[in-house]
């Protein structure tokens, strides 16, 4: 995907406005600004921004209801939280622990004027409070047993869980049936052909296997 057709693809399917976009590349020049300072995204990334980051964030609208309780982990850069905050009405919460992306995180929220709707929780996910959200996000956060061990508890049954996953995406599912009832499906990128995204909803724990009436032999 070029940018142009990133751009085009952001007015096709998500209807996004010329004043939306226009925020979205004042963004994208407050990212790359901000990139010759500190490690932010990947350099290789940097002239296909709009491809790389923001649709390839954006495309979880996709799957969302239009508003809610949206939790982002490990954010980083913004991706996907910030562009999700940009694009839609729900309430982003940001976590993420790195004390200098924090610091990047806040300005940028500023900058964009989002103070109303993004809150960011700035600590490890083992201190950010208890909560419920509606759609949980996390890009390059955990492998997902881990993921699922650590974030669970933002979920009901409910809850809609939307993990760029990469080529591993089938794989990490698989990892995780073990241990989790998990309703999940790989829903192939719209950037990355060979990446996958798990979309679904997670069930429970399933139960451990009974040890009762065992005996050592």
């Amino acid at each position: 995907m070029t940018e142009e057709e990133a751009r085009l693809w952001l007015s096709t399917n998500l209807d996004v406005s010329r004043e939306t976009e226009e925020r979205l590349g004042a963004f994208v020049a407050f990212l790359i600004e901000e990139a010759k300072l500190q490690n932010l995204i990947s350099a290789a990334t940097l002239d296909h921004i709009w491809a790389r980051h923001i649709v390839d964030s954006a495309q979880l609208l996709r799957f969302a209801e239009k508003t809610g309780s949206w939790i982002d982990l490990g954010s980083g850069a913004g991706f996907p939280g910030l562009v999700i905050a940009l694009l839609s009405d729900h309430r982003v919460t940001l976590v993420e622990s790195r004390a200098r992306r924090i610091d990047y995180l806040s300005r940028a929220v500023d900058f964009l004027g989002l103070k109303d709707r993004v809150c960011i929780a700035g600590s490890s996910i083992e201190r950010v409070e208890t909560a419920p959200f509606s759609v949980i996000s996390a890009r390059a956060f955990a492998p997902l047993p881990r993921l699922l061990d650590l974030a669970v508890r933002f979920s009901t049954v409910k809850t809609l869980w939307l993990l760029p996953k990469g080529k591993n995406a089938g794989k990490e599912l698989h990892e995780a049936h073990g241990r989790w009832n998990v309703d999940f499906n790989v829903e192939t990128s719209i950037t990355d052909s060979e990446a996958g995204i798990l979309v679904g909803h997670v069930l429970g724990e399933r139960p451990r296997a009974s040890m009762k009436g065992r005996r050592k032999r």
